[in-house]
């Protein structure tokens, strides 16, 4: 294939999204289909992209702070081209001392250098963060979007470089040249792409606390993080494999519930509301990016809680599967067809 190539990209969540884009960029005659009018796991989400501490709190996760890092060094360039507005302000870690130490040793291991601050720095920068928080560590190479306002963004702007949208499902390639495949966890293009069999379905539950700001950063704490956004407090998230259903679950929200009235005690009463959505995680946490083994089918899932992050990244490997040219030096880890080795059953 090459530049000019018809394209259709299944899927218009963040993956989709930035794929259609770098794709209209390149040249290509593309088509965006999805049944939804929002994108459930990415308008969900609390966008965050957190190199940093996803390495750091995720098992496993050092390992790949190198692409984490290289993705998220590609947003600068995702946020002039589209819009998209980057809160670089940082992300804070709080929580019991053992535990900030094993996250400080973590940190050390990735050579990242935190800044340590005292009670009065973190009151300037979350007044109402509990008081039993006198230390924490802030890192500045974590930042954050809106994701709401990310997607239209990046909608707005591939619309401009000339794709095409359409709220419709896609039952297979077509007479396209190249298919797509952005859509999560759903299974509905398994035949099209076999692969699509390895993604296990994870349900994510957050709470918003409307018109609450909650700070100036981000917090990371032991099992939930408090992000600050422009429609309020977000406290997430769950994290429940094998749930594919997208809606709320009162009954796995009492962790999230307990830990706003830890980190944030004024809160402890205060109303809520709460929003689930379905991600899609791979066996070995890291996404599936590059040709299915179906012709001119390329496969864009499985990021898990890293879909916003690895998200120019991803689209950069797709946009190159599609021109011909090379997908760069994570093509091997994310290939779609590295499970067929010893680690797993094949296909």
């Amino acid at each position: 294939m090459s530049r000019g190539a018809i394209v259709i990209v299944a899927g218009a969540g963040a993956l989709g999204l930035s794929c259609a884009l770098a794709l209209a960029d390149a040249g290509c005659a593309v088509t965006v289909c999805d049944p939804a009018q929002t994108p459930q796991a990415s308008a969900v989400a609390a966008g965050m992209l957190a190199p940093v501490f996803e390495a750091v709190l995720d098992e496993g996760g050092e390992a790949a702070f190198d692409l984490l890092i290289a993705a998220r060094n590609l947003w600068p360039g995702l946020e002039a081209r589209a819009g998209v507005a980057l809160d670089r302000s940082g992300a804070m870690a709080v929580g019991e001392a053992a535990w900030l130490a094993d996250v400080a040793a973590g940190l050390a291991r990735l050579g990242v250098r935190p800044t340590e601050l005292s009670r009065t720095t973190i009151e300037n920068l979350t007044p109402t963060l509990g008081s039993v928080f006198d230390q924490a560590l802030l890192v500045r190479e974590d930042w954050r979007l809106e994701p709401r306002q990310a997607l239209a963004a990046l909608r707005r702007t591939a619309e401009a470089a000339g794709a095409l949208f359409r709220r419709e499902a896609v039952t297979g390639i077509g007479e396209a040249d190249a298919l797509v495949i952005a859509t999560g966890a759903d299974q509905r293009l398994a035949e099209a792409a076999p692969e699509l069999a390895r993604l296990t379905p994870i349900r994510g539950q957050i709470l918003r606390f409307m018109d609450i700001r909650g700070g100036g950063v981000s917090l990371r704490t032991d099992g939930a993080y408090g992000v600050p956004a422009s429609d309020g407090l977000a406290v997430g998230a769950t994290m429940e494999p094998g749930r594919a259903e997208a809606k709320v679950d009162p009954a796995a929200l009492a962790p999230l519930v307990a830990a706003t009235g830890r980190l944030y005690p004024a809160l402890a009463e205060a109303t809520f509301g709460a929003s689930a959505g379905v991600r899609a995680a791979t066996p070995d946490g890291l996404p599936m990016v590059g040709f299915s083994k179906s012709p001119n089918v390329v496969l864009a899932v499985g990021a898990r809680r890293n879909g916003w992050l690895l998200a120019p990244l991803v689209a950069q490997m797709v946009t190159a599967c599609i021109t011909g040219r090379d997908p760069g030096p994570y093509a091997a880890r994310f290939d779609p067809q590295r499970f067929k080795d010893g680690r797993f059953d094949a296909l």
